[in-house]
C-alpha cells in the first residue's frame, strides 16, 4: 500500500517535554513519527539531518535577533509575540528543522518527492519571531538551494490556514522564488503581507469551493513558472474542527488536497517537498493523524 522508498526526514528533537495544556502541541512530532511506525510508512526510509545552530540561519535571518534569540537575550515582548516560552530544547528543534527541510528538498530533487516530519514556520520574519514561529525554515531552504545553484526558481506553495506573512516579506525581493498563499483572509496574521499571489478565502468555505481553487492554482502556477521545486506547506489547520482554523474543510477534503497538489506536480514532473505547517487540536493523537495525511498521500503515489 505505502511506497517503502519515500525519503523521510525527522529529528528527535523535535519533541521534548513541555507543557500539554499549551496551545502549540510539541509533542506531536513525535507522535506523527510513532503513528506513520506504526501505519508502515516508516520503514528503513527515515533520515535525520543535522543539529542546527543559530550560525546556519544568519543566511536568511537578521545576524542580531537569531543570537539574542539562541542566547535567550530577546525583550520579553519579543517572546510573548512569538508565544512560546524559551528553553534550551525549544532552541535546538527551532535551529535544527529548517536543516531537515532544506534535506527534504535535495531528497525531492533526488527522488521527485520527499517529506519532512516537521517545518513550515512562515511566520517568522527577518528580524522578529511571530505565531509560534522563531525561523523560517521555507525562506532559507529556498534562498540556500538558489545559492548552491541547486535550483533556479522556486515556487513556494502554502495551504495553511494563515498567511505565510513572514515568508512572502522575507522572500518578496528575491526574483527566483514564488510565494503563494492560500489561507482564510479573516484570521491571524491580523496585517498580512504581499505575497506573490495572495488567495484569501472567506470563513466557513468548504470542500468543493476550496479543492478547486488549490487545483487551479497549482495547475496555473507550475505551467507559467515551471519550477524546479514546488515546497508545499501543508497546513492541516484548515480542517473544520480545528482550534484556529475558521474553514469548514472535512478530512476526506484534507487527503484530497493534498492528493491533488501532490499528483499535479508528480504530472508535470516538478520535484516536491513536503511540511507539515499548522494544526491545533486539544485531542494530540489526532492531531498527528491529521498531519499523517500528506505523508500517507505521499507515499501511495
Amino acid at each position: 500500500m505505502y511506497n517503502p522508498n519515500l525519503p523521510l526526514v525527522y529529528h528527535p528533537n523535535y519533541s521534548f517535554s513541555f507543557d500539554p495544556k499549551h496551545r502549540f502541541v510539541v509533542s506531536k512530532f513525535a507522535r506523527l513519527k510513532q503513528y506513520l511506525e506504526q501505519q508502515g510508512v516508516i520503514q528503513s526510509n527515515l533520515q535525520q539531518g543535522p543539529v542546527g545552530n543559530y550560525s546556519d540561519l544568519e543566511l536568511v535571518h537578521c545576524e542580531q535577533y537569531v543570537r539574542d534569540l539562541y542566547h535567550n537575550q530577546l525583550c520579553p515582548k519579543a517572546m510573548r509575540r512569538i508565544g512560546i516560552p524559551w528553553s534550551k530544547e525549544l532552541m535546538a528543534r527551532t535551529f535544527t528543522a529548517p536543516l531537515g527541510t532544506y534535506l527534504t528538498a535535495t531528497l525531492a530533487l533526488k527522488n521527485g518527492i520527499a517529506c519532512h516530519l516537521a517545518g513550515g514556520t512562515h511566520h517568522a520574519h527577518y528580524d522578529f519571531g511571530s505565531g509560534y514561529c522563531m525561523v523560517n525554515d521555507l525562506a532559507y531552504t529556498a534562498q540556500r538551494l538558489i545559492d548552491e545553484q541547486q535550483v533556479h526558481n522556486v515556487l513556494i506553495f502554502d495551504c495553511d490556514v494563515h498567511q505565510g506573512d513572514g515568508t512572502a516579506a522575507m522572500l518578496a525581493h528575491n526574483p527566483y522564488v514564488f510565494t503563494c498563499s492560500i489561507h482564510c483572509d479573516k484570521n491571524f496574521p491580523f496585517r498580512k503581507q504581499q505575497s506573490d499571489l495572495d488567495i484569501g478565502l472567506n470563513p466557513n468555505v468548504s470542500d468543493r469551493e476550496y479543492l478547486s481553487i488549490v487545483e487551479a492554482t497549482i495547475t496555473d502556477l507550475i505551467e507559467q513558472l515551471n519550477p524546479d521545486l514546488v515546497l508545499y506547506d501543508a497546513g492541516v489547520d484548515v480542517w473544520q474542527e480545528d482550534t484556529l482554523g475558521k474553514l469548514d474543510i472535512s478530512w476526506q477534503g484534507l487527503e484530497q488536497r493534498d492528493y491533488i497538489v501532490l499528483t499535479t506536480c508528480q504530472r508535470k514532473g516538478v520535484p516536491v517537498a513536503t511540511v507539515i505547517g499548522g494544526g491545533y487540536d486539544k485531542d494530540h493523537e489526532r492531531l498527528a493523524m491529521r498531519h499523517a495525511i500528506v505523508i500517507e498521500q505521499a507515499a501511495k503515489i
